[in-house]
């Protein structure tokens, strides 16, 4: 499909987006060699922070004039605002990526309540807004690639998913962590067609979901996230197809045993429960050597793992990543 937005009209938003340290973000559980990595300098760059010293804003929108371009650890400068609220894949509501914007304005996101349970010490229910107030907010600079062979450059803002579990405390029984989003037909026209399982279903293994690059988004450049951006909170996993990253979470359960997912039921030929951005398996409908990124006239070369091979192709040592796609 071809984008909407000519390249002269996709200037990144300058903006503050609050750059907090980088403290805390592998769970005690994890042991200490994911711990050093956690605070050392070569993750920090593979996750394109920035300490909180080197920003000016002070809690405020900066004019254009006053701020360089939000860019993540490649130079490639972020998404404008506008592109990245106004093209969406959000199949509750259209399947039209322009059409997702409008027909989501309806959708109430506070309150918003998230239920966690399962193989866990200590089961909770928490307000999304208690939430975003316990764990301290985060700038996140990500690529996202869409398996449909677009991407963006997104500055997110939120928290490590690590820091949830570590409150819940899983069991040594827990393995992989499967999310539900929000289940509302009313509200999300999409969810009236009987030809998808709804709700929508996502999975992760256990050690990728306490990766310090897997977090819970609660904004986009510093503001808080839209009905048609996932709101009011929405996984991301830079290093897998955007799929991966669900939207409106109501709910998440540790479990011993593989997830099957939203993507993985509705059509398991065409979409594998790991979902790692690995160009040399193609899609059956989407090549996935190269990408189009919103805004930019030309297709560029999609990277293994997305560009964080360095920091996540641990996770995968000894598995066939074609096989296990």
């Amino acid at each position: 499909m071809k984008s909407i937005y000519k390249s002269s009209e996709i200037t990144p938003e300058h903006i503050y987006l609050s750059r907090r340290k980088f403290l805390g973000m592998g769970a005690v559980f994890l042991g200490s060699s994911l711990l050093d990595a956690c605070s050392s300098p070569s993750i920090n760059s593979a996750i394109g922070l920035t300490p909180a010293s080197e920003n000016p804003g002070n809690g405020k929108i900066l004019a254009t004039s006053t701020m360089p371009p939000v860019k993540d650890e490649f130079g490639n400068p972020a998404t404008e605002y506008d592109a990245i609220t106004n093209y969406n894949n959000y199949y509750e509501f259209s399947p039209v990526h322009e059409e997702v914007a409008k027909l989501s304005t309806s959708l109430v996101t506070s309150p918003w309540q998230v239920i966690i349970g399962g193989l866990v010490q200590n089961p909770k229910t928490f307000d999304v807004d208690a939430l975003k107030k316990k764990f301290s907010l985060q700038e996140r600079v990500y690529r996202l690639r869409c398996v449909e062979a677009w991407s963006m450059v997104i500055p997110w803002v939120g928290f490590p998913l690590s820091e949830l579990l570590k409150e819940i405390d899983p069991m040594t029984s827990a393995n992989f962590v499967r999310f539900e989003s929000i289940y509302s037909p009313n509200v999300m026209p999409g969810q009236n067609k009987k030809t998808y399982p709804w709700p929508y279903v996502e999975g992760l293994s256990l050690s990728e979901a306490l990766h310090p690059l897997t977090i819970l988004a609660t904004g986009i450049y510093g503001k808080d996230l839209l009905p048609q951006n996932g709101a009011p909170l929405r996984l991301v996993v830079p290093w897998k197809y955007g799929f991966k990253s669900i939207k409106a979470i109501t709910k998440i359960d540790l479990v011993e045993s593989q997830p099957e997912t939203f993507w993985t039921k509705a059509i398991p030929e065409e979409y594998g429960f790991y979902a790692n951005v690995n160009p040399s398996v193609p899609h059956p409908r989407w090549p996935q050597t190269t990408e189009r990124r919103i805004g930019e006239g030309n297709r560029i070369k999609t990277l293994m793992f997305n560009g964080y091979a360095q920091s996540v192709e641990n996770l995968y040592d000894g598995m066939d990543l074609i096989e296990y796609y």
